[in-house]
This record gives structure tokens, sequence and C-alpha cells, in this order.
């Protein structure tokens, strides 16, 4: 997604919720993943090992923001 700061810029982000609580977001600088709790560090683990797809989602957050 993205939304404005305070400063009137553009900041994307990606996050995954599940049953509308917050599951995973990602450190776009860091490009790891941080898991909101105990049932979201499978997932974690796997987007972490998976450096394509999370350099994907990076890129297209920040194309689209």
């Amino acid at each position: 997604g993205c939304e404005l700061t305070q400063e009137g810029r553009k900041r994307g982000y990606s996050q995954f919720a599940y049953d509308g609580k917050d599951y995973l977001s990602l450190d776009k600088e860091t490009l790891t993943w941080t898991a909101s709790d105990g049932r979201a560090h499978v997932t974690k683990r796997r987007r972490d090992a998976d450096r394509v797809w999370t350099e994907g989602r990076r890129n297209f957050v920040e194309g689209r923001c």
C-alpha cells in the first residue's frame, strides 16, 4: 500500500493481515519480513529465504508509490 507522510511524501509498504490482524510486514531497507506473532514465523522464514520474491514486493511497492 501507499500512504502520505506528514511531510507530504508518498511512502510505500507491504503488509499482510489474516483474520483482521497484522501478520507480516516487509522492511524495505533490510529486505526482511517481520512476523507479528508465532503463527507467522513459518511464512516469515519462507519469505526471507525467497530473496527474488521479496525484492519483487519491494520493487512493486516503490514503483507504485
